[in-house]
């Protein structure tokens, strides 16, 4: 049995995390050896040995959640708040991914990452033999722990957030009484009426700051950094996934701007887009093109008086009531691949409901979804559309996959962090259900296994947000977490689906009814393994990054 001495348990916890990550060097080593030629990443290779790849990214991701979640135990505990319903999140959490490294990961819902797929069922066994290791497998996820802490949540405990620092948390309790005030009340009515968020919550929004988080304050931002953004984006998320996404394009704007703007750009577009007064979009994605940006080809040609735009663009979100377009274009009309892409800043009036796109040269239509309404989806055409004189970020030709490269992390950061607010929200929604339904004469969730989707949904939130806000931390030390974004997204995204899901469930057939807000939750989850990198995508990424010459 797990020791009740939580000093014992928090030095075991460590202890099976530097077995774990012993365990993910053998696969790493081994991948490398399948993906590499004399230490080289071969792109070739790379896809012929995806799967192997791909499982290596998602063992890394377990690793290091369980890494951060034992550190949030370390910093509990040293405050004194490593209370009952922490300590079995711990346990539980420990369990249950130290035995998916052991027996397979969830990568899809019908694909799972296992040490054979590395040659690796020797060391999986040594790995499981570990006695720490071995302890946390039989004894961590056991029914009568997640019993325990579903009985603790029933009865109103809550686990720990705290951010162990004053002004986040401030942060976190203004965004969350607006969102449970101005945004939950009326959510599920706007989704199912596929209205945009109402122009006076944007108003609000702006108010508090939503849009400027991570903008210097010598243009008018609040200059909190990523953390910050992942609590504003979290909670409001937590409400509706729209709410949490609307300041998505004005993060990749603002950063965009930041970092690669002249400063006559930063000064003419960064107070107004931190004030709510331009709502920008990202106009990146074509038709057929997906994540393939090097196959663009809407270009953009100088003109007399400026630049014009021509070609298609699609899944372009919030298009019709923005401001400003940050358009990725083709420059060079002979240039291949990644070269010759510009980022281009595209003024544009905002449309209304009887004129979408009221702008000479452009035109478009709503692509209906399924869920993530409130900015609605669109495709948009551009014929002869006329940009100004300075519309290339920082009047640089050609850098603009650079440009938008730098702005990934942070925007993967920010998915992660609605992920874990839609979550959030399902765990919410489906402990609600199951304390109010009666079956046969008590609440459902004194049934084992209602129970246990309860405490699951709980423990994996932290999982995945602890993960998170590593991801947002190292970026705001200002380093390279290309990896570390994408562990965060591929996480909290399986996390967003899977607890959505299991509330559904819980719901029973009402769960299957639009009148419950469940419904609704799981269509939102859905996209969050889509956007902003594919999951496919992001594993290859991450994986790429793990066999590549900077990590040993």
């Amino acid at each position: 049995m797990i020791s009740d001495n939580m000093t014992q348990v928090l030095a075991n916890a460590d202890q099976a995390v530097s077995h774990a990550r012993a365990f993910f060097e053998s696969a790493r080593h081994a991948v490398r050896d399948r993906v590499a030629v004399s230490g080289k990443f071969d792109a070739a290779l790379a896809e012929k040995e995806q799967r192997a790849l791909h499982a290596m990214a998602w063992m890394a991701t377990v690793v290091e959640a369980l890494a951060q979640t034992g550190i949030w135990a370390h910093r509990l505990n040293d405050a004194g708040t490593f209370n009952a319903p922490e300590q079995l999140v711990l346990k539980i959490g420990f369990g249950e991914y130290l035995t998916q490294l052991v027996g397979g990961i969830p990568m899809g819902p019908n694909e799972m990452a296992r040490p054979v797929d590395f040659g690796l069922t020797k060391e999986a066994q040594a790995f499981a033999s570990h006695d720490v290791v071995a302890t946390f497998i039989t004894h961590g996820n056991s029914p009568e722990n997640r019993a325990e802490l579903a009985t603790l949540i029933s009865q109103g405990s809550e686990i720990s957030d705290d951010l162990f620092d004053e002004e986040l948390m401030m942060v976190r309790d203004m965004y969350r009484r607006f969102t449970n005030e101005r945004i939950q009340p009326q959510a599920h009515k706007w989704h199912l009426n596929n209205d945009l968020i109402p122009d006076g919550i944007v108003s609000e929004m702006a108010e508090l700051g939503t849009f400027g988080v991570c903008i210097d304050e010598d243009f008018g931002g609040l200059g909190l950094g990523k953390l910050a953004m992942c609590v504003v984006t979290e909670e409001l998320s937590r409400g509706w996934i729209a709410a949490g996404s609307l300041g998505t394009r004005s993060e990749i704007a603002g950063e965009l701007i930041s970092t690669g703007g002249t400063f006559s750009q930063k000064e003419k577009w960064l107070p107004k887009i931190a004030s709510g007064e331009v709502l920008p979009t990202a106009v990146f994605t074509e038709p057929d093109t997906g994540s393939d940006l090097g196959s663009l080809r809407t270009r953009a040609t100088k003109a007399d008086t400026g630049w014009t735009l021509k070609g298609n663009k699609t899944w372009i979100t919030h298009a019709s009531r923005s401001d400003l377009m940050t358009v990725l274009a083709r420059t060079e009309a002979d240039s291949k691949g990644y070269s010759g892409l510009s980022m281009m800043l595209a003024p544009k009036p905002r449309g209304s409901e009887n004129d979408l796109f009221p702008a000479e040269g452009m035109s478009g239509g709503e692509i209906e979804v399924l869920g993530y309404r409130g900015m609605r989806e669109y495709e948009l055409s551009f014929d002869s559309f006329q940009m100004p004189e300075d519309a290339v970020l920082g009047d640089e030709v050609g850098k603009g996959f650079k440009q938008l490269m730098q702005t990934f992390e942070g925007a993967r950061i920010q998915t992660a962090a609605r992920a874990v607010g839609v979550a959030r929200n399902a765990f919410e929604l489906g402990l609600s259900y199951a304390l109010d339904r009666k079956q046969f004469g008590k609440s459902i969730v004194k049934f084992p296994r209602i129970a246990d989707k309860i405490a699951m949904m709980a423990v994996e939130v932290v999982l995945s947000r602890e993960l998170t806000y590593f991801a947002a931390r190292e970026k705001d030390k200002e380093k390279r977490c290309d990896i570390e974004a994408g562990m965060a997204k591929l996480l909290a995204a399986r996390v967003a689906w899977t607890n959505a899901d299991a509330a559904l469930q819980i719901h029973g057939g009402n769960g299957y009814s639009m009148e419950f807000e469940i419904s609704r939750v799981l269509c939102d989850a859905r996209i969050l393994n889509i956007f902003e990198g594919a999951a496919e995508i992001q594993a290859h990424v991450v994986g790429r990054g793990l066999v590549s010459p900077r990590n040993g």
